[in-house]
């Protein structure tokens, strides 16, 4: 992980293993930002959905104990949301680099979707 300063504020940018593991410790609520067809296409656990196209600050709790972490599907759309997270007047957010394409060339689990079936699927799931 690395800090960007915005506006004093700050920016952190996350990798793969860092979301991961305070995915598995409880520490962070995961928002994916892409659109809903993305979503349902493939998906990494547990991260809610809120796309970049209704996303308004003014809706969207602080992450309580928990810190929150953006990502899209390359970290261009997760750093807007982002920045438009610390313009809204909070001090400190942090997205995925890379995106859900780093998260997939990592071999990090994610839910995608049986392309015969249709059904769901766990993607690079050492357990279930």
């Amino acid at each position: 992980m690395h800090s960007e300063d915005v506006n004093g504020k700050v920016l952190e940018h996350w990798d793969c293993d860092d979301l991961e593991a305070a995915m598995a410790a409880g520490e962070v609520v995961t928002i994916d930002v892409r659109t809903p067809q993305e979503y349902l296409f493939e998906h990494i656990r547990g991260a809610l959905l809120l796309p970049l196209a209704g996303f308004d600050p003014a809706f969207l709790p602080e992450g309580g104990d928990k810190r929150l972490v953006f990502h899209c599907g390359s970290g261009v759309r997760s750093r807007k949301v982002a920045e438009a997270w610390l313009a809204a007047g909070h001090d400190r957010v942090a997205h995925l680099e890379g995106g859900f394409a780093a998260w997939k060339a990592a071999l990090k689990p994610y839910t995608g979707t049986d392309m015969a079936s249709g059904a769901p699927i766990r993607v690079n799931a050492n357990t279930d």
